[in-house]
């Protein structure tokens, strides 16, 4: 017979003490908003815990954490966490302190009120009708996902990691391994029931858990199966552990703080959750107190996070000024590409980088050659031309061994810093062709940018580009698609397969109008490229004219889209007189035309090559007010020499500024010089009066009747200053020609004519080099446009091409007037055939 005994124990769960935690603890170490100390915070006496549930637990909690919203580039990084975060409870923003948590009362946050007793209900209050559950999988998701990644297996060229793609030169060198996170480790995974006896545990522990036991347990749980490790992140006591490692933070050493961190992204932690602004600031804080090695590797898992972290990239840079001298291989490589990835560097340290890469250039693979080519152009920073020219060198020599993600990367450097390799350019054109099939839409849109952008017209490599996109449209971004459209019309160059690229890639465009609704500069890219190759989607220029979009386009008052939409509505109305949607408004059309005009006047306008050819072409038509230095169409942005001639091809007056300071010198001529005997002794030598024919007017007559007066001055007369005349004027040939100036000849006009129908417009291009593309004669797609456009409104249009033009500034000023001469007239009289 079995006896059982019960035992009463005193007092039952029901009738616990009712204490605080916190009043075991009166200080607490907080890190503060600069990361740099801590604060210390007075605790408050213990609160009971039915006082908990009358009271707002909003006003309980101070806040550890901070705002996300508060550090450059997170708003963003929140937005684009995946899906299977939706619903996690570490997802949840505990830094509002207003919101009240209702799906997980216990939360990452600290709470002042928090007492044990609390804890031991905690897996009441999670299994209450408010706590939400994990989101039960969708089957039919799971096999639209299963679907869309057969296609994409399908286009396997197409698949690109943003994470892993830009670390492929880590393999190649085993030092990387101290530096880089990698996800390819191999660990001895942790059971599901060792995960679940580690989370009991820390339920059981609570306040007890060691920092070494919290490293620890996030270090096995981060090696669970992976369809596990969502499950353990929604329950309850993952959240406790992170809580007490928030609390912890202070107690680590830098190696518990690495794997912790490392647990993080094993784990997939969301890059936007508050908990890891408390570790941002306390790695910031330490990075005086870490190796370098350490803090590249602790870079570049907040980089596999996908997390933004400015602050501690600028304080890892002012520690890298310090010791930059020091860095080996690996190291400068690695720290090139978190700069990178971070999008900003100091241009004091990128210098010092940049002489650090020429000194191990020779011991660089292609692949980290890329790399810091990547990191340099993502900082806004530019190699030297000298390095550039090593870089091409070793580049050309090996392009066959080069990856397309590498070689891409080099392309954008030389695109950046506009150094002009001829040996890589050609060895590109041999080369990218046949590796364009294999090559992603996002690698073929920087093949074919950075060819538009060196001017560098390579038939066989655009061809190859053209071949490939319509297959490939669906794949390509607004910002892909404007890229293309703007390096095909930048390059003024029709594939043989137009018809079918440019009607694939307009049918994209109407297919992604939502899409660019939030990117306009793309969408104004886009129709631009378009008009440059002569074609003319009339639906999308009138939407991209519509007072919406030019609103949506000019919101932030940026020039560059005023000068795109400027340019848009100005060629639509002269290469499309059936045009009727949408126009700018007037205002507009003025505030860019008088910016354009501003910069040509001071810049384009005021060349020496430009100068040089107006005040020659004055020489060679009779005076300033037959040419005009001026923008015809100010929407294509470069300057012109107009010049008019009448049916017999005599010049007509058309610089009405000229015309005006004419007649106004005109009329000063009677009364601006009074000559005087006096006058004429200063100018003539006085010994030599008596070969002087000249009728000299009394001393107060005034000229008044202009005479032509006829100087004979012997061959011995030397020209030089008199003493006796006090203003110290040089006697020159032009200042006796201004004196003795006859009036104009009566068959110089000074006003302008009537418009006459008969009237011969030219308009004379001071063309160079820009405005070619590289080492040819094939006009780049905005200046054809200009001349395009020009022949359109009747204008003869007049080359003086830079391979001419510019070779004659340094000859004689005979050899200059007979070739200006014979270009103006000629191309008159070729016209007239």
């Amino acid at each position: 017979m079995a006896t059982v005994i019960c035992r009463r124990l005193r007092g039952g769960v029901y009738r616990a003490t009712k204490f605080s935690s916190t009043a075991k603890l009166m200080r607490k170490d907080i890190p503060n908003s600069y990361g740099n100390s801590y604060t210390f915070v007075n605790r408050d006496k213990g609160v009971s815990f039915n006082s908990i549930n009358n009271i707002n637990q909003s006003t309980l909690e101070y806040q550890v954490l901070y705002n996300p919203s508060a550090y450059g580039g997170l708003c963003k990084s929140k937005n684009k966490v995946t899906e299977d975060y939706n619903d996690n409870i570490l997802k949840s923003d505990y830094t509002n302190p207003n919101a009240k948590q209702i799906q997980n009362k216990y939360s990452v946050t600290c709470s002042r009120s928090l007492s044990s007793a609390r804890n031991n209900i905690l897996d009441l209050a999670f299994h209450s009708q408010h706590t939400t559950q994990p989101k039960p999988v969708n089957q039919k998701n799971v096999d639209l996902k299963n679907e869309s990644e057969l296609k994409c297996d399908e286009n396997y060229i197409e698949a690109y990691s943003t994470k892993e793609d830009p670390r492929v030169f880590q393999q190649f060198r085993p030092e990387y391994q101290s530096l880089c996170y990698s996800n390819s480790a191999q660990f001895i995974d942790t059971s599901i029931e060792e995960g679940q006896k580690l989370l009991q545990k820390v339920a059981v522990l609570k306040n007890a858990l060691t920092p070494e036991l919290i490293t620890a347990y996030f270090d096995k749980l981060s090696h669970l199966p992976s369809h596990q490790i969502d499950s353990i992140k929604s329950s309850t006591k993952f959240a406790m552990l992170c809580r007490y490692s928030v609390e912890n933070i202070q107690k680590y050493t830098n190696a518990e703080l690495i794997s912790i961190l490392k647990a993080f992204v094993r784990l997939g932690i969301p890059s936007a959750h508050s908990m890891l602004n408390v570790y941002e600031t306390e790695f910031c804080r330490r990075v005086w107190y870490m190796s370098s090695n350490e803090l590249l590797l602790v870079a570049d898992m907040w980089r596999y996070l996908g997390r933004g972290v400015p602050r501690y990239l600028d304080i890892l840079c002012s520690f890298m000024q310090l010791r930059w001298k020091d860095l080996n291989l690996p190291q400068l490589v690695h720290l090139i590409y978190v700069i990178g990835e971070g999008r900003k560097g100091p241009h004091e340290l990128m210098q010092k980088l940049e002489s650090m890469v020429l000194r191990y250039l020779d011991s660089l693979n292609l692949e980290e050659i890329g790399t810091v080519c990547l990191g340099f152009f993502k900082s806004h920073n530019g190699f030297s031309e000298h390095l550039m020219r090593k870089i091409g060198d070793r580049v050309a020599k090996n392009m066959e061994d080069i990856s397309n993600y590498a070689l891409v990367n080099v392309l954008k450097m030389f695109r950046f810093t506009r150094v002009d390799h001829v040996t890589f350019l050609k060895r590109l054109g041999e080369v990218v062709p046949l590796r364009i099939p294999s090559m992603g839409t996002q690698g073929i849109m920087h093949i074919a940018l950075s060819c538009a952008a060196l001017h560098y017209l390579n038939e066989d490599i655009m061809n190859a580009v053209a071949a490939a996109i319509p297959e490939r449209v669906a794949h390509c971004r607004s910002k892909d698609l404007a890229k293309f459209l703007w390096s095909f019309g930048a390059l003024n160059y029709q594939p043989p397969n137009a018809e079918q690229f440019y009607s694939a890639i307009t049918g994209q465009i109407r297919t992604k109008l939502g899409e660019f609704e939030k990117f306009p500069e793309h969408f104004l890219t886009c129709l631009l490229g378009l008009v440059f190759a002569e074609r003319f989607p009339l639906d999308l220029i009138e939407l991209a004219l519509s007072e919406k979009y030019v609103t949506l386009a000019t919101k932030d008052s940026l020039f560059e889209l005023k000068k795109d939409l400027f340019t848009l509505a100005g060629s639509v109305e002269i290469e499309c007189p059936d045009y009727a949607g949408n126009y700018l408004s007037a205002d507009l059309r003025q505030e860019v035309t008088e910016m354009l005009q501003t910069f040509a006047s001071q810049d384009i306008c005021v060349k020496p090559e430009v100068l040089e050819a107006a005040t020659l072409m004055e020489s060679v038509l009779g005076g300033p007010q037959y040419v005009k230095n001026h923008m015809i169409l100010p929407h294509t942005r470069s300057n012109d020499l107009e010049v008019h001639l009448d049916i017999n091809e005599k010049p007509i007056p058309i610089n009405q500024d000229a015309v005006n300071l004419n007649a106004v010198v005109s009329e000063l001529k009677p009364i601006g010089i009074q000559i005087t005997e006096d006058l004429i002794g200063q100018i003539l030598d006085t010994n030599r009066k008596n070969v002087l024919d000249v009728e000299k007017p009394s001393k107060n007559d005034w000229c008044v009747n202009q005479k032509e007066v006829n100087l004979s001055v012997p061959q011995k007369y030397s020209r030089r200053h008199f003493p006796e005349f006090s203003s110290s004027v040089p006697i020159t040939d032009n200042l006796i020609s201004m004196l003795i100036m006859s009036k104009p000849s009566p068959e110089r006009p000074t006003r302008i004519p009537k418009p006459h129908t008969d009237i011969l417009r030219l308009a004379i291009q001071v063309s160079n080099r820009n405005h070619y593309c590289y080492s040819s004669r094939h006009l780049l797609g905005l200046h054809n446009l200009k001349r395009r456009q020009l022949r359109h409104l009747g204008y003869i249009v007049v080359e003086l091409p830079y391979w001419e033009w510019f070779p004659l500034l340094k000859r004689t000023r005979s050899e200059k007037l007979a070739y200006l001469h014979q270009k103006i007239f000629n191309s008159v009289d070729s016209l007239r055939g």
